[in-house]
């Protein structure tokens, strides 16, 4: 168990950072600038206007936020707390300088603004299309097993709220949670796809209402081109990127992980797929790489790879497993 639970959180930071000299670049301009494909971790570009914030192996907003939700619910013993959330979030903001360096997504950078400003104003999470929900949400997936579905969805929420609460990106923070909680137990990733389809409608009754595509429908795209490109990594990362899309809205983020931890199926490779898929490619990353490495676990993940996450951020992640694992016994 401490070892799949390893492999969902080094997973995450892994794709996390694998993905980031690229992010939110289109498909072609990356491919020029690092010369076709990335095959390893790179300093962010100075070119990059999110990226050069960081170095090689560092990982992003995505990975740090998690981190805040876990500081968060060990010191309220599990119960998720929106306000020591939302404070804990401004700190994080403020010592990374979120706000200058245009780290934060839209929809946490309006909420997270409010909050701290004292402005209540529900409208920006209730109508939040944006990721941010299901960037940071893979670890709360460990604190789970899938069968408790309904409970799993309510403390997505609880963790969420602070920035979206709208049905979408409830749903989709729901499917990756749900997609960690499967690959943890389960053998067969077609279990795990059923776990992933399975929650979103439990997601979408828990939000605001919202107008967009559905993510089961768009996720199902996802995987039948997964199915029938999957012989050819170029064309279907080309097709995924066309077709379901790889931006910051959740609509378009969260099925393009899904899919791209269907056909990988495997950290290492899942992480380098991400990245070079063009669009949010961190988060993409982040989302698709922790679903594989609860999966598979972390002693699947190349050893080097561990050691430079290690090096290059200052995180514990040991302390990290330990709440989870901690977490996991007491909402039993």
């Amino acid at each position: 168990m401490r070892d799949k639970i390893a492999g969902a959180l080094y997973g995450m930071a892994l794709g996390d950072a694998m993905g980031m000299p690229a992010e939110l670049w289109g498909r072609e301009r990356a491919r020029r600038f690092f010369g076709k494909r990335i095959e390893g971790f790179l300093d962010g570009p100075k070119e990059n206007e999110v990226a050069f914030n960081y170095e090689y192996g560092q990982f992003t907003d995505d990975t740090g936020q998690a981190l805040v939700l876990l500081d968060s619910i060990a010191s309220t013993d599990y119960v998720p707390d929106v306000r020591d959330i939302a404070l804990r979030m401004i700190a994080w903001a403020e010592k990374e300088n979120a706000w200058e360096n245009n780290i934060l997504g839209p929809t946490s950078k309006i909420a997270l603004a409010n909050f701290r400003d004292g402005i209540e104003d529900s409208k920006p999470t209730d109508k939040a299309l944006s990721n941010g929900s299901a960037m940071r949400i893979p670890p709360i997936g460990c604190l789970f097993t899938p069968d408790r579905k309904k409970e799993l969805v309510d403390y997505v929420y609880g963790v969420s709220r602070a920035t979206h609460t709208s049905d979408v990106t409830i749903a989709g923070a729901a499917m990756i949670a749900v997609g960690v909680s499967s690959a943890i137990v389960n053998q067969d990733f077609e279990r795990v796809i059923e776990d992933i389809l399975e929650i979103e409608e439990l997601g979408y009754r828990k939000g605001c209402e919202s107008y967009s595509p559905r993510l089961k429908e768009r996720t199902k795209i996802g995987l039948d081109l997964v199915k029938k490109y999957g012989e050819d990594e170029e064309l279907l990362s080309q097709k995924l990127y066309d077709i379901v899309g790889t931006g910051v809205g959740i609509i378009e983020s969260v099925p393009a992980a899904v899919a791209a931890a269907y056909y990988t199926q495997d950290p290492n490779k899942a992480c380098l797929f991400c990245a070079n898929m063009g669009g949010d490619t961190d988060t993409i990353g982040a989302m698709a790489t922790a679903i594989c490495g609860a999966f598979m676990g972390m002693r699947a993940i190349n050893p080097k790879y561990i050691e430079i996450l290690k090096k290059q951020n200052d995180v514990d992640f040991d302390s990290y497993i330990d709440i989870l694992i901690r977490g996991r016994e007491k909402l039993k």
